[in-house]
């Protein structure tokens, strides 16, 4: 919205400003981040007098994990607030990719928000009917990978980019949608399965948001994508303004969150930003290095589905309780060290995704 101040700018004043997605970056940033502070509080107050007693604490799981009843849950709200207010504010409304990443994020909130109420509300957690919130995350899936390959450059509709080869593209044709879907729907689940220790998830959904807007912004300028030998797509660098408000928006919530937590951030925010980071990562054709980056989320799937089809065929476990944070729980390992050590797994990720970027 504030871009448009730049039609009162003569090119040296400061409303010439606003015309760098740097300079925007910044003020989503804070503005995310002040939000947080200011709202989040009476956020949690709110919560906790409609919640009562908070998010149902699983009966199977650690023991450590009952202290932590009566702590109110949807904690998600604050990000995505902060988050919609800050890149209303600081993006080019004219580019779709902001639109269509607002879109996703929003609408896997709204099916988070429905599960995380249907938990609170019968005090169980199992929540919402999981076929319909798998269904309604593919059809939004759908949608946007139908709307990202109209939003992509001719040369690179349907087409796979590959990270490290330069120039090789699978063109996928009609199972690029598909590919798409698959791509955001696992990783708004994959989020979701992360966040089960204070704090757990939202560090590494800052790292791989970070490590991605970096990339949006450098494949949204054709200098940058001309030295590196990356693919080109017009637009995409106002996506680094939504990157920064979920960051801006992510300590806010972080800062409630540290341990011991004070909200949890339930479904609400981590299928949106889970949903979030799969768009972006079709948006800007970095689909793959998004698996790279989020190699965190990927491992903690990956043990769900190892247990469960595993235990399927033979009754054994192959972790001692999956998704695999709480296997290392069930090792000894303290709250902290598990999730201060994925956190650093996740900033050694984010690098080797960003070399991507050079090693051509």
């Amino acid at each position: 919205m504030l871009y448009w101040l730049t039609a009162l700018s003569d090119g040296g004043d400061l409303f010439n400003l606003f015309r760098y997605i740097t300079f925007r970056a910044g003020g989503a940033f804070l503005t995310a981040l002040l939000f947080g502070f200011i709202f989040g509080q009476p956020l949690i107050n709110v919560l906790r007098r409609k919640q009562g007693k908070g998010q149902p604490i699983r009966t199977d799981g650690p023991e450590g994990h009952f202290v932590k009843a009566g702590t109110p849950t949807m904690g998600g709200l604050l990000i995505l607030t902060a988050l919609l207010f800050s890149t209303l504010l600081w993006a080019r409304l004219d580019i779709a990719f902001v639109w269509l990443i607002l879109f996703v994020t929003m609408s896997f909130g709204l099916i988070g928000f429905w599960d995380d109420y249907a938990k609170v509300s019968k005090q169980n957690t199992k929540g919402a009917p999981g076929r319909v919130r798998f269904g309604l995350g593919l059809l939004i899936a759908a949608i946007a990978g139908y709307w990202a390959a109209h939003l992509h450059p001719a040369d690179l509709t349907n087409q796979l980019a590959l990270p490290i080869f330069k120039d090789v593209l699978l063109n996928l044709g009609f199972l690029f949608v598909p590919f798409a879907m698959i791509v955001i729907v696992g990783a708004a689940n994959a989020v979701n399965l992360t966040d089960g220790l204070d704090g757990l998830a939202i560090m590494p959904v800052m790292i791989a948001a970070g490590t991605l807007g970096i990339i949006a912004y450098a494949v949204g300028r054709v200098d940058f994508t001309s030295y590196l030998d990356v693919h080109y797509v017009p637009g995409t660098g106002e996506i680094l303004i939504f990157v920064m408000a979920l960051i801006g928006g992510g300590l806010g919530f972080l800062w409630y969150n540290a341990p011991p937590a004070a909200v949890f951030m339930g479904d609400t925010g981590s299928l949106a930003l889970g949903g979030a980071l799969g768009a972006i990562a079709v948006c800007i054709k970095h689909e793959i290095v998004l698996a790279i980056v989020g190699g965190v989320f990927v491992v903690e799937a990956l043990s769900v589905i190892i247990q469960v089809a595993y235990f399927k065929r033979t009754g054994k476990r192959v972790f001692l309780m999956a998704p695999i944070h709480h296997h290392y729980e069930k090792k000894g390992w303290k709250e902290p060290q598990i999730v201060i050590r994925f956190w650093i797994i996740s900033l050694i990720l984010a690098m080797i995704g960003l070399a991507t970027l050079k090693v051509r």
